[in-house]
């Protein structure tokens, strides 16, 4: 070998190629956090959409969360609700979360599904449980909705994290954390009410869940409106049974008219605000948003939209 070539210098990565190399390396790591929440649980990863080039970054959206509310005269219904739905977008930050009413608030339902087009939804019932609107209203504006590829989510009732939401909600109003003795102690869970027995059948199950919770104080289901007991007759039949000592629980989304007159039934008990923003209904909403996806809840209590099976 020569000296002239000993003395040639090794050939060096040029600096355009390192910048390229560093770019592609922060591109991936990009792409690999944006499917990690802020909470630290992995969002579901999806598929490239069918047009796109091979190696190229677009992948499909996920679709919509479209929160269905039942609507309230009290505006304080509308701006919980509202808090609730930031906190979920603060949960899953880029999931397009949007909102409908069934009745008396904009946006009402059909005009929120139109806004969506021909795109892709799970509707998530800020109701909780079985009824008329689960069963009837919501499939009627999907199905008067055809472009759009829609799931119906269940009601977020009965759940664990409802519960633990209506526990929260107790303690808040005072509660103790612990009970030392709960034999003069009761719970009224006060429910909008409604003619449909899954409905009922519904409650009964979350007052169950909810007297567990509570170390095994009775909690006993009442209602504002089409079937009894009613609030006030609960609240006096367990003070007669001396129950000295009732609180009532709010079974409902947000404020309004039918909450107020649970409340009132308390007289000097205690009274729990509705379940409103609390950080277990944004975690209910996101679940019951996510096992409507996998289809994992049984076929009761997830309803898909007939057109979809069709053109499948």
């Amino acid at each position: 070998m020569t000296e002239s070539a000993s003395a040639q210098p090794r050939e060096s990565l040029p600096l355009d190629s390192t910048a390229q190399l560093l770019t592609r390396i922060t591109a991936q790591l990009g792409a690999q956090l944006s499917h990690v929440s802020l909470n630290g649980t992995r969002r579901p990863m999806h598929h490239r959409t069918g047009g796109s080039a091979p190696g190229s970054a677009t992948i499909n959206r996920a679709p919509a969360l479209v929160a269905v509310a039942h609507g309230s005269r009290d505006p304080q219904a509308l701006r919980t609700v509202m808090k609730l739905l930031d906190r979920v977008r603060e949960l899953r930050p880029g999931l397009d979360v949007r909102l409908g009413h069934i009745e008396l608030n904009e946006p009402l339902l059909p005009a929120a599904l139109s806004d969506l087009g021909s795109g892709d939804a799970v509707l998530v019932p800020l109701l909780l449980g079985r009824g008329h609107h689960v069963k009837r209203d919501i499939p009627a504006a999907v199905a008067a909705a055809p472009a759009l590829r829609a799931t119906i989510a269940a009601p977020l009732g009965p759940h664990p994290l409802l519960v633990e939401a209506l526990y929260g909600r107790l303690v808040e109003a005072g509660w103790p954390a612990e009970e030392a003795d709960s034999r003069g102690s009761a719970v009224v869970l006060a429910a909008a009410g409604s003619r449909d027995p899954d409905s009922a059948a519904d409650t009964r199950r979350t007052a169950r869940m909810l007297s567990e919770r509570l170390g095994g104080v009775p909690v006993v289901p009442a209602y504002a409106s089409a079937t009894t007991p009613t609030v006030p007759v609960a609240v006096r039949a367990l003070a007669a049974r001396g129950r000295h000592r009732v609180a009532v629980a709010s079974y409902f989304t947000a404020p309004g008219r039918f909450a107020t007159a649970a409340a009132a039934a308390a007289a000097a008990g205690t009274a729990a605000a509705p379940l409103g923003a609390h950080p277990a209904m944004a975690r209910l909403l996101l679940c019951r948003y996510d096992q409507a996806l996998t289809g994992a809840l049984p076929a009761h209590e997830v309803a898909t939209n007939d057109h979809l099976l069709a053109s499948a």
